[in-house]
Formats: structure tokens, sequence, C-alpha cells
């Protein structure tokens, strides 16, 4: 029997969840208020220029092919590149290293650029987190999780609990194994790959740092945009409705059950399933009046947002041959998590500042320019009880205080600008709907908020999440890898009857207690 399921939201766990559930041979419309598709994987185009305004980088891109191999083969014109070197860091005593995108490579770099004794170092961790990632990858992050006493039970010998070490965080982790305080704030940039505080967040999330090392890091040509067009293509070979412009205001209960949405323009779109990729305190707070509901939203609200981001475009004359992904960090990066994350927030005074500039002819007008993507971690907009990011003059005070900052760093563009776009946090709110332009919901601050994100089954019967708010977080892996668990959870549609969430396999055809059930 078929069953029709909608779907909250086009980014890409949306777009990648309604793919997966067409596939099984459900009925799938997807409903998005945003005029466009792919939500915080945006883009903007103007004067010949173009910018990826999300993600920059592609890790585990084995991930996305198993999404397009589960949903009919490969798409056309996808064509995701190593990036190498990985990044460029420069550090606060003018150091640099080029991390290279090949591990065999990165101890020698680290030998070269901090010192003898730092490769070694970053082996030791390396190794360690790979036995991390070998325990949580499989069972944790493609599995429906909830919470540390799961992840604790998988680990059976007490070395395993040694490694999961839920009472250690990201910076103890790296004061314990990385002698050199360079390295350890190298790998305390991690934890903000979740918008968090390395003080604060658990030192599981090393293995953010393995994958990229392990794994590489990609790009795609054109910009990671092509990301969202190639799902947003798929879904509609796959007969999936993809509405945009369509905002959901409510999610339309039938007794205690999801059975479909209510639209900003009054109407109703039945459903027997529905999917939400808002962020979860979107969806508790604002699309969902049910009971069953009450502790999730109180557990949200409890939970601190992550960080947001403020960004430039900048339109720049000439072009120079540095490495696509470059990252200058302050002398104090513990004060940077104070002025973000503290009880005062307040935009950063010296920040650490990552630029994306790569070099793609698709992205610029012509050969004698370059577009520059800059990114520096901000506080969330609070105009309550924090940070008001629409106040008259503040987004371009603070946009020349950041150039003026890498002008102090030794890289000073200012006089090559031809022009040059602010998003704040308040503009990344209104654009993708994330509270406060919070970018991944809620940070990863002990072992309980890493773990214990909104689950992909809601309590109330027929709705599930799926998106970097909900498990297993956010960035584009995990992303696609929460889709693959929701689609699990509801399997094909059951014979006779509507989808009951208890299928015989899941949607690539892998027996259901590998997405559903537990060892």
């Amino acid at each position: 029997m078929e069953s029709r399921v909608v779907v909250i939201g086009a980014g890409v766990g949306g777009l990648a969840v309604a793919a997966r559930l067409a596939a099984a041979g459900h009925r799938v419309e997807v409903h998005e208020r945003s005029p466009t598709h792919g939500g915080k994987l945006g883009v903007r185009s103007r004067d010949g220029f173009t910018f990826d305004t999300g993600p920059s980088l592609l890790t585990l891109p084995h991930v996305l092919d198993e999404l397009f191999a589960a949903t009919g083969g490969p798409p056309d014109g996808l064509d995701v590149v190593p990036v190498d070197p990985a990044c460029c860091y420069t550090f606060a005593d003018g150091t640099r290293l080029d991390m290279p995108h090949d591990p065999a490579h990165v101890p020698a770099a680290l030998d070269a650029a901090l010192g003898a004794g730092t490769g070694a170092a970053w082996q030791a961790l390396h190794e360690r987190s790979r036995k991390l990632w070998d325990l949580v990858e499989d069972d944790v992050l493609r599995r429906p999780f909830d919470g540390v006493g799961d992840l604790l039970r998988l680990a059976r010998r007490p070395s395993e609990i040694a490694l999961v070490a839920p009472w250690r965080t990201l910076d103890g982790l790296g004061r314990a194994m990385l002698p050199d305080p360079r390295l350890r704030r190298w790998l305390a940039r991690y934890a903000t790959y979740s918008g968090s505080d390395p003080r604060r967040t658990p030192s599981v999330l090393s293995v953010t740092a393995y994958i990229e090392q392990h794994h590489g890091a990609w790009y795609v040509r054109g910009g990671l945009r092509g990301i969202a067009d190639a799902l947003l293509a798929r879904c509609r070979d796959l007969g999936v409705e993809v509405h945009l412009g369509s905002e959901v205001t409510r999610v339309r209960m039938s007794g205690n059950r999801a059975a479909g949405v209510v639209l900003a323009d009054g109407g109703e779109v039945r459903a027997d399933l529905v999917v939400c990729n808002a962020d979860a305190t979107v969806l508790y707070e604002n699309l969902l009046d049910a009971p069953a509901a009450g502790r999730a939203r109180r557990t949200l609200r409890r939970a601190p947002r992550s960080m947001s981001g403020f960004a430039m475009l900048l339109a720049l004359d000439g072009r120079d041959d540095a490495p696509a992904h470059r990252v200058w960090f302050p002398d104090d990066y513990a004060a940077e998590f104070d002025a973000v994350l503290g009880r005062r927030p307040r935009p950063i005074e010296d920040p650490a500042i990552y630029v994306h500039a790569p070099d793609d002819p698709a992205l610029r007008p012509d050969d004698e320019s370059q577009g520059w993507f800059v990114l520096v971690n901000a506080p969330p907009h609070d105009p309550g009880r924090g940070v008001d990011w629409d106040e008259p003059g503040r987004a371009e005070r603070y946009a020349d205080h950041v150039l003026a900052t890498l002008a102090e760093r030794g890289t000073d563009v200012r006089e090559r600008i031809r022009w040059r776009e602010v998003r704040t946090p308040a503009d990344l709110e209104r654009e993708t709907g994330a509270p406060g332009g919070a970018i991944y919901g809620t940070a990863s601050h002990g072992a309980r908020a890493a773990l214990l994100r909104p689950s992909n089954r809601s309590p109330v019967p027929g709705l599930y999440l799926v998106g970097g708010s909900a498990h297993p977080g956010g960035g584009l892996p995990l992303v696609l890898l929460s889709a693959d668990v929701t689609a699990g959870l509801i399997g094909p549609p059951a014979t006779g009857s509507p989808a009951t969430g208890s299928p015989a396999t899941d949607p690539a055809g892998r027996p259901a207690t590998r997405a559903a059930g537990r060892p």
C-alpha cells in the first residue's frame, strides 16, 4: 500500500530523506519556506562571482555516494576533487602549517612546521581517534541513538570505556596528548565544527579531526551548492513533489498522531507520516502542539545554542596562489569562546579568521579576480539577552574590524575589494530559519548534549526528524547519515496498512535491524 510522506524543509537532510523514501516506494512531497532549496548549503551570485555561503568542504564523500547509489545511481555533473593542502594554518607567532590531504604526509609536515616530535604526537592522537571512529561509526552515527548509556553499553571492555572517556573534554585530550600549544589549537578548532567550546566539548568529537585527515577534504567543482542541486534533481527524477516558497506553520494532528501539515496560505496537506528538516527547536516550539512533545521541548529550552557565524563575501581584484582554505589563529583562542558562548555574549575582539578562496574558474568573472568567503565565529542573534546584529552600523563596523585584524596578521586585501557583502547571524536566521542563526542547533557541551541530540523518531507517533539539529549532528556527512537513519526507521510502505516504522528492510535493501535495532 502506498503511503504519503510530507517533508518540512528542502535542506540537504530534507532532500536526502525524500529521495530515500521515494526510492523505497513512498509518495513524497517537500514544502520549503524559502524560494530556493539547499537550506544552509546556500549560494550567492553577483557580477560574475559565485560564493558558497554554507559548507565549503566535503568529508566522508562515500556517504554521498551511498545516497545516490541507493536512489538510482551516480548523478550527472557532480565532480568531487581532493583539496590539497586541506588547510593552511597561520598561528599567532607567524608559524605556517600546510596540512596535507594525505595522512601519510602529515607527520613530516608537522615536524617541519612545528618542530620534531609534533608529528609523532599527532600520529598517536590519530591512532586513538581511529579506534574511537571504529567504535562509533556504525553503532552510533548510523543508528538511532538514545545517549551516553547506549555508547557505554557498546564499550564493553574497560579499554573501550577509557577510549570514549565521557569525562574528558576535547581541550583536555589535547593537553594530554599534544605537547605543542599550536597543535592543541588546531585540535580545538574542531569543536567549532559543531558550534561548541572545546573546553566543554567531549573528547569523543576528536573523531571529527580523524575524519578530515583519514578520509580527506574534498571540493565540488563549481561549488558545493552542486550537491543540493543534484539532490533536488534526484528527488524530481523519483517523483517527489518539491514546493518552494511554501511555508509550513503547523504539524497537523489526528488524535495523538501526526497526520500532515498546515501551510501558511491555510491549505492542508494530509499524510501518513511527517519528517521535519527544520531546526528541532522550531519544530517543538512553533510547529507542534502535542502533549507528548513536552519533554523534548523542555530539554531544548535548557540546551545552549551553538555558535553562529559572521561572514563576508569579498569580490577581489587580482588572484593569489595560496591554498583554498586558510585559518589565522589569534593569540588567545580561549577568549574567543568566552566571548561567543559566555554569559555575556559579544562579538570577538581578536577572532580566528577563516577564508575559503577556491581556484575555480566557474566562480569568478575573469582570470584577474577572485572571490573570498571570510568567516568568523559569532554569538547568535539575540536582541533581548545578547547581541543585536540588526543594530544600525554594527555589521559594517565589525566587518571593517575583521579586515583590519586580517591585515595585522599579514594579509591585507582592503585595497583589492571591488565590493563586499556582509552576512550576520540575523541574516542566517531569516534565510534558514535557524533560531538566532545558530548553525548547528544546540552546542555539544558535555557528553549528554553531544550525544543526546533530538532523536530522529519524535515522541509523537508518525513524526520524524532529520538534519543538523537532530541525531547524529551537523555538517554535510552527518546530515546525510541522519537522512539514512530516519529513512531506515520509516522503512518501505507496509503492505495493506500505513507505514508502521517496523519494516523488514530499509530503503537501501539492508535489514532493518541495521538501522532500527541494536546488537
